[in-house]
Parts: structure tokens; sequence; C-alpha cells
């Protein structure tokens, strides 16, 4: 088993190679504003670290968010286009729960609230009965909606750091990790449980749309 993962959902660019057991090389930068550019330069990094050839990875993982519209569909293309020219399957996972995953790691065991920005003073959020166990389906919410929801847990991602007052008790890790998502699913494939597929996990519509009753100004 050799699995390239990658997740743009949030403002990390995180890709990380996989052997089943332990995690080869990872890369990791922060920019919300550069996923298309920093991508394949980060899994060229990941590849020649490992001293492994793109051709030998027998499978790629993708968060497929929630996350905002185009750093999202950075990630998923990409990992879309690796499964299809290497002829391998691609295997989506919750952002949020790769989150969760590496807050175990890091030696919390629930329950916990594991939180990401969303924009527009809002977040995107689930709750954790422990690292593996969600509660329920991602939402996104402004923080105030749910501070009765996740009040005394602690609680893991941006979003927590991003609002103290609704999460008093905000941890490490604050970034989502392809490490985590790849040992996620290493574990997931040896137990056989089912993924989910690699399309974006939104939860609202995107900001740029098509205005409504615009002006025809083309020849009839």
């Amino acid at each position: 088993m050799l699995l390239l993962a990658v997740d743009t959902a949030t403002p990390a660019v995180t890709v990380a190679l996989h052997d089943g057991e332990s995690v080869l090389a990872e890369s990791n930068q922060v920019d919300a504003r550069r996923h298309g550019e920093l991508l394949l330069p980060s899994v060229d990094a990941v590849l020649a670290e490992a001293g492994v050839k793109l051709e030998a990875v027998t499978g790629v993982v993708v968060g497929v968010g929630p996350g905002p519209y185009t750093g999202l569909r950075v990630g998923l293309v990409t990992a879309s286009t690796f499964a299809a020219v290497l002829g391998v399957p691609v295997h989506g996972l919750c952002t949020l729960d790769g989150l969760a995953y590496a807050a175990g790691a890091a030696g919390i065991e629930g329950p916990f609230t594991v939180a990401t920005d969303a924009r527009r003073k809002e977040v995107y959020w689930a709750r954790y009965e422990d690292p593996r166990t969600r509660v329920g389906e991602p939402a996104v919410d402004r923080p105030a909606d749910i501070a009765e929801r996740v009040a005394g847990l602690p609680a893991v991602g941006q979003g927590a750091r991003l609002y103290p007052e609704v999460f008093p008790d905000a941890r490490d890790p604050e970034h989502q990790s392809a490490a985590a998502l790849a040992a996620l699913a290493a574990e997931r494939l040896a137990a056989g449980a089912d993924f989910l597929p690699p399309t974006p996990l939104y939860l609202r519509r995107p900001d740029a749309q098509v205005p409504k009753n615009y002006k025809v100004v083309t020849p009839q």
C-alpha cells in the first residue's frame, strides 16, 4: 500500500505519503490564497523526500471538505486526475474527520468539537465522541448560534481559535494534516470501511453566482 493524501479544504495546503503503517513524507503550508500554486510542487517534494515515483502510488486520499469553493476544488480535481492517470482508486474523507483523528494523536480522547473557518463569520463544525466517531453530519453556522451545543467541550481547528468566546478551550491541531488523513484512510482500508466519493462538500452555495435578470446586450 502506498497512499498519496492531499487536502486543500482549509487554508492549509497539505500533502502526505503513507505506506499503510507510517507516514513516509509530508508537506504542510498555510496560505489560503495559493492552493493552486502550492499543491503540485508539494506533491513533487513529498515524493522526492520519500524517494518514490508517482507511478508507485496505489491509492489517492483526498479531503472533501467542508470548505470554501475554490480552494476545495483544487485538491479534489488534482486527486481525481492523479487517480485517473494512475488507474488507482481515490478515497474521499471528511476534512473534519482528519482533524479529529489528528486531535486524537495529540492526546484528545473526547468528546470534543472540530471547527474550521467558513468565512462570513461562520464555522464549519462537527461534534465527536472520540477521534474516530463523529456525531451527526458536518454543518455551517455562526459560532454564537451553536454556543450551547458546544459548551464545555475542547475544540480543535482554526475556527475554534477565531472565536474564543464560544470555544474557550481551543487546542491543537489548528490546521489540517494530510498525514493524519492518510493514517485514517489506511486504518479504514484495513477495516474494509467505506469512503466518500471525491466530490466537494460545500454545505452552502458559492459566493460567485450568475446575476438574476441581467440585461442581454448581444444581438438577437
